[in-house]
């Protein structure tokens, strides 16, 4: 419903359009700025139907490429590396002295 009255109420502003035009008041600068602000509320009216028919999916056909490429599974392989135990080598542990070599002051 709110898809018919978008485009409804899209069209209504291009007929005060086309009856500006037809009276010719479309050269005075009245004529002018009715133009531009009904040209600008169809454009948000049809805006609003496009979002519209995009969410509900009937603008699909547009995005054949989109969904084409969606469509075809994408094949992973996973490969494991074959694991190797590490061996830490033993080292010999140095002397430590457990006392400071600089006091503090």
């Amino acid at each position: 419903m709110m898809l018919v009255i978008s485009i409804v109420m899209g069209i209504v502003p291009l007929l005060g359009i086309a009856w500006t035009i037809a009276t010719g008041t479309v050269t005075t600068v009245d004529g002018l700025f009715m133009s531009l602000i009904l040209l600008t509320l169809s454009a948000v009216f049809f805006l609003n139907a496009y979002w519209e028919l995009r969410d509900r999916g009937a603008l699909a056909f547009l995005h054949k490429k989109k969904v084409a490429s969606e469509a075809t599974p994408k094949v992973a392989t996973k490969v494991t590396p074959a694991v190797t135990p590490t061996v830490t080598p033993k080292v010999a542990l140095e002397n430590k002295d457990s006392t400071p070599n600089e006091s503090e002051s």
